[in-house]
């Protein structure tokens, strides 16, 4: 069951805001969001959180800094998702323009995951020694690589962490770790991404090595302008789903604001291509949807260095075809997701605890590289926490199998995973994660204990509340907002996790209907004098002749024709009272 909940707007915090030139609707959307004064909506790159706020940014400045001088080999150790590839790309891109041709090398690896696992592993810093690098760099990952930096000690490797995930109650023995979530850290955006991270220490180092006078007519070596990689952060930031507060949304204001100019990477520009999508008018949607998704498949199905060359190359033509071959990736990626769906909602209807707090689905046939996708439908669907399983390598895993969890408001995933740990020692083979996602690897012949203990920790931290599907809406939407610069005004704004689009709701009488491609719901709504047009995916069923609708007002462009449209989320009938 469905509930619409209206956000509560403090009247005298929109009348400040009206008051200090925010438009009227944006007035009453950003009170319900928590923002008090216009001040706290500029998104100038002079109001970023200081780098020198970031604990151990600046030693990790030094590190690098000393590494470019001594003609260092530098090598990136990257993770498989899009946060992971745009971190790479970000340091690839400022450490090669700092570096210049000091003699300084800077490369990257990114292992395959299905192989290697995750993280910095043992087994991944062997395959990185035979690069012979001098340096050791994590990005999106190594917070939780106590084994990994033990290895590249005792190989006389030196290493810098630099993470954004929850770490363990033990740290790895690093060089230095540069992660807003480490004790004793006191960097404000605690929800930066792991691109956002990257960056930071990017800026810090820019900082070092003017200090030193690196950047001088004797070097030959010009400063960068970093502000040139923000598309990568905005995009890596919003794919990342990570909490949008006032830092990461200066980041993604910034991206996306080069991004409507004109002025982005070349592999920014060719994914904007092959998504049919024009960055002029790009916006939140576009990178989480339609961009991330595309640059994701790689990691999921592929391999990650495909999208990490399409993010640091320079070659339009190069970046063409690298992301068109990410396109046909991520076709095949829906296909195969297209068929796990129906093969989960098959394993279901066979549990009779479907309906239970958890869901732990596991099947030998799904690909490991599509069970978070798989995990996060199921979710949307039944409003539950789930981990979807499915068989690793068989040339390496010996009878494991990997899972990947979402989870709903109420249940902080990682913590239900280390409850798991301390109830059933030694069935959690690898752990980690944030509050909604997480992955886990366990044996196969363990995956019915690990489904019962799921369900039952998920009992006893979830209240019947948590488990009623609540979607919060801004109310009802006057009808002279109903228009296409409404829509335009809207998807200029940055929105995302923890700052969400504006959402409405509105009773609307239904007079025609009809199905596209046998599962999208066309309608013609009528509200009053006012008619408009409205789509809902993946529609479960029709709806009556009177609805109660939460909807999202967008832009429908179909033959060089423009006009408003509803993206409706969710039908409720009234025919049905």
């Amino acid at each position: 069951m469905t509930h619409l909940k209206t956000r509560r707007v403090p009247p005298r915090v929109q009348w400040q805001l009206e008051q200090q030139g925010v438009h009227p609707l944006l007035a009453r959307i950003y009170a319900a969001r928590g923002i008090q004064t216009r001040s706290e909506l500029d998104y100038d790159l002079k109001a970023l959180i200081p780098p020198a706020q970031l604990t151990h940014a600046g030693e990790a400045a030094v590190l690098l800094a000393d590494a470019i001088e001594a003609q260092a080999r530098i090598l990136i150790v990257a993770d498989y998702d899009c946060d992971g590839a745009t971190a790479c790309a970000v340091g690839v891109r400022a450490l090669r323009a700092m570096a210049g041709d000091s003699g300084a090398a800077i490369d990257y690896l990114v292992p395959n995951r299905f192989t290697y696992g995750y993280g910095l592993s043992p087994e991944i810093v062997d395959l990185a020694a035979t690069l012979n690098p001098d340096l050791l760099v994590t990005v999106d990952n190594g917070i939780a690589s106590i084994a990994g930096v033990a290895r590249a000690n005792e190989l006389g490797i030196a290493t810098l962490i630099t993470d954004h995930h929850l770490p363990a109650d033990e740290l790895p023995t690093a060089d230095c770790i540069v992660n807003p979530n480490q004790p004793g850290c006191d960097f404000p955006s605690k929800c930066i991404a792991g691109v956002g991270v990257m960056f930071y220490v990017m800026l810090a180092l820019r900082a070092e090595l003017r200090e030193r006078g690196w950047f001088a007519q004797e070097t030959g070596i010009k400063e960068p302008n970093l502000g040139a990689l923000l598309d990568l952060v905005a995009l890596g930031t919003v794919a990342d789903v990570v909490r949008l507060d006032r830092n990461n949304r200066i980041l993604v204001n910034q991206g996306l604001k080069r991004m409507r100019e004109g002025r982005m990477n070349p592999g920014i520009r060719a994914l904007f291509r092959a998504a049919g999508r024009d960055p002029a008018k790009a916006g939140s949607m576009d990178l989480g949807f339609m961009i991330g998704p595309r640059l994701n498949a790689a990691g999921r199905l592929a391999d990650m260095s495909l999208g990490i060359e399409a993010l640091i190359t320079d070659d339009d033509a190069r970046a063409i075809n690298i992301a068109q071959q990410l396109d046909t990736l991520n076709r095949e990626r829906k296909d195969i997701e297209s068929g796990m769906q129906e093969q989960a909602l098959v394993h279901l209807e066979s549990i009779d605890d479907a309906e239970g707090p958890a869901i732990a689905l596991f099947d030998p046939e799904w690909h490991q590289g599509v069970i978070g996708i798989l995990a996060s439908r199921i979710k949307d669907k039944r409003h539950r926490p789930v981990f979807a399983f499915a068989r690793g390598d068989t040339e390496t895993a010996d009878g494991e199998i990997k899972g990947s969890g979402r989870s709903i408001p109420g249940l902080h995933l990682r913590d239900a995973l280390d409850l798991i740990s301390k109830r059933a020692p030694g069935l959690l083979k690898r752990f980690g994660g944030h509050a909604m996602a997480a992955g886990a690897t366990i044996m196969e012949v363990d995956f019915a204990r690990f489904r019962e203990l799921f369900a039952q920790i998920a009992d006893e931290l979830l209240s019947p509340a948590d488990l009623t599907r609540t979607l919060e809406t801004d109310g009802s939407l006057e009808a002279s907002y109903f228009s296409i610069q409404t829509a335009r005004l809207l998807e200029d704004e940055v929105w995302g996790q923890g700052f969400p689009a504006p959402l409405f709701e509105d009773e609307f009488v239904v007079e025609n209907q009809r199905i596209l491609k046998e599962k999208h719901l066309k309608l013609r709504l009528r509200r009053g004098e006012l008619r408009i047009d409205a789509i809902q995916f993946n529609f479960s069923a029709s709806p009556g002749t009177t609805i109660r609708a939460a909807y999202r007002l967008a832009v429908n462009e179909y033959n060089g024709v423009q006009s408003p449209q509803l993206m409706i989320e969710y039908i409720h009938n009234r025919d049905a009272l």
